[in-house]
């Protein structure tokens, strides 16, 4: 007898290319729905078969072409499966992680504090809203760092690396953004912080150091109105 959940084919959906697989039992992912049946909804993982996300696991009905973040994990009989219901496998505390570690992260949803998100694939943590460097969307795939290990074993996140890393970066950041404008922008230590952030998506603190250094390093000179890139600076 046939089991009523497999999907109806084992061969790739026409119009469909099977590269690298998009991911792997045990992670985190954003998935289309591919097709809904009386079995459940199946979703496009990069397999030849589809992946099954059963009605017992959905948080919602979901409709074909929609994308779904899901866990995937394997069912009693060993074959991988679907499942919206995160907290069942992602936990509130983290182990073995520090601050300063480098992290995958998957983004969850956006709250009021900023940004929820997956960190290798098996705990919570929080990005907040200030140290958001870039539009972020569900279920985008990123690298990132522990910030801080709070008492509560919960985890804050950061785009950026610590220490002097961070700030290498940054100064990239902004040695782009100069060469983008023609090599002048209009922003200095007494520019407003939300300007700043709108320009370059990083705070006033770590813009202020980074041209700090890049100054030394004779990249830029500075005046009271903006940066400019140095001679050879380019």
């Amino acid at each position: 007898m046939s089991d009523s959940r497999e999907p109806r084919t084992s061969r790739p959906a026409a119009g469909r290319r099977y590269r690298a697989p998009k991911c792997a039992v045990g992670e985190v992912a954003y998935l289309e729905v591919v097709t809904v049946n009386e079995t459940g909804a199946f979703l496009d993982w990069g397999h030849p078969k589809d992946l099954l996300l059963p009605y017992g696991e959905q948080r919602f009905r979901p409709s074909v072409g929609k994308r779904v973040l899901v866990r995937i994990y394997e069912d009693q009989q060993g074959r991988p499966v679907a499942s919206q219901k995160l907290d069942r496998f992602v936990a509130d505390e983290a182990r073995g992680l520090s601050a300063g570690d480098e992290v995958t992260l998957v983004i969850a949803e956006q709250t009021d504090l900023g940004f929820k998100a997956v960190v290798e694939h098996r705990c919570w943590g929080l990005l907040y809203r200030d140290d958001v460097t870039r539009p972020l969307r569900r279920g985008q795939r990123l690298t990132g760092y522990v910030k801080r290990l709070r008492d509560d074993g919960r985890l804050d996140l950061s785009l950026l690396p610590p220490g002097e890393a961070r700030l290498d970066v940054v100064g990239e950041a902004v040695l782009k953004a100069l060469r983008e404008s023609g090599g002048y922008l209009p922003l200095g230590d007494k520019s407003d912080a939300a300007e700043i952030k709108a320009r370059l998506g990083v705070s006033k603190s770590a813009f202020k150091q980074a041209i700090g250094r890049l100054y030394k390093r004779r990249l830029i000179t500075m005046s009271p109105t903006g940066i400019r890139l140095a001679p050879g600076g380019d």
